[in-house]
C-alpha cells in the first residue's frame, strides 16, 4: 500500500505543479495584457499630440504668412520681391493679387487643420471666387500651382480649377449651386 500512496502523491504533486504554472501563465497573459493596454493608451496619446503639434505647426506658419503678405501689402518695394506673376501688374494689382493670395491660404490653412471639411471649403471658395479679382489671381498664378503634385494642396488647387470650369460653363446665375461639393477622404 505505500507505493500507492506515493503514486497518488505524486500524481497530486504534479497536478499542483501544472496548476502552478497555469496561474502563472494567466498572470504572464494579465500582465501582457496590461503592459499591451498601457502601450495602446501611450501610443494614442503620443497620436493625438501629434496631430495637435502638427495643427499648431500649421497655425504658426499661417501666421508667419500673414505677416509677411502684410509687410509685402503695404510696401510696394517688398510686393516686388513676390511678383512672380508672368504678366507686368500696377501696385494696385500686386497688392490685390498679395491679399487674394491671403484669402485663399486662409482657407486652406482652416482646411488642412481640421477647422472645415473638404465640403465646406468647396463652399466658401465657390462664394470667395465670385470675386474677379479673386480670379484673376488665380489664373495668373497657375504655372506656380502645377508645380505641386500628390499634395493636399495640389489636390484642393484643381478642386477650384473645376468649379472655375463649371462656374464658367453654367447656364444659371444662380453659383451658389454650382458643381457638386466632393466627398471628404
Amino acid at each position: 500500500m505505500a507505493t500507492q500512496n506515493s503514486g497518488i502523491r505524486g500524481l497530486g504533486s504534479a497536478v499542483a505543479v501544472c496548476l502552478g504554472m497555469a496561474a502563472g501563465a494567466c498572470a504572464a497573459m494579465a500582465a501582457q495584457r496590461q503592459a499591451l493596454a498601457t502601450f495602446s493608451e501611450r501610443l494614442d496619446h503620443l497620436e493625438k499630440r501629434a496631430v495637435t503639434q502638427r495643427q499648431a505647426n500649421l497655425a504658426m506658419q499661417q501666421r508667419q504668412h500673414w505677416e509677411l503678405l502684410s509687410k509685402a501689402i503695404d510696401d510696394p518695394e517688398l510686393a516686388e520681391v513676390l511678383d512672380l506673376y508672368e504678366v507686368p501688374l500696377t501696385a494696385q494689382k500686386r497688392r490685390q493679387y498679395l491679399f487674394a493670395n491671403a484669402l485663399y491660404t486662409n482657407l486652406l490653412c482652416y482646411y488642412r487643420i481640421g477647422n472645415m471639411s473638404r465640403d465646406e471649403f468647396f463652399r466658401h471658395a465657390r462664394g470667395m471666387f465670385q470675386n474677379p479679382i479673386v480670379r484673376d489671381y488665380w489664373y495668373a498664378t497657375g504655372h506656380q500651382r502645377a508645380s505641386l503634385t500628390g499634395t493636399v494642396e495640389a489636390e484642393l488647387g484643381q478642386l477650384i480649377d473645376d468649379l472655375l470650369l463649371q462656374l464658367d460653363e453654367a447656364d444659371t446665375d444662380e453659383w451658389w449651386v454650382v458643381g457638386e461639393p466632393p466627398l471628404d477622404p
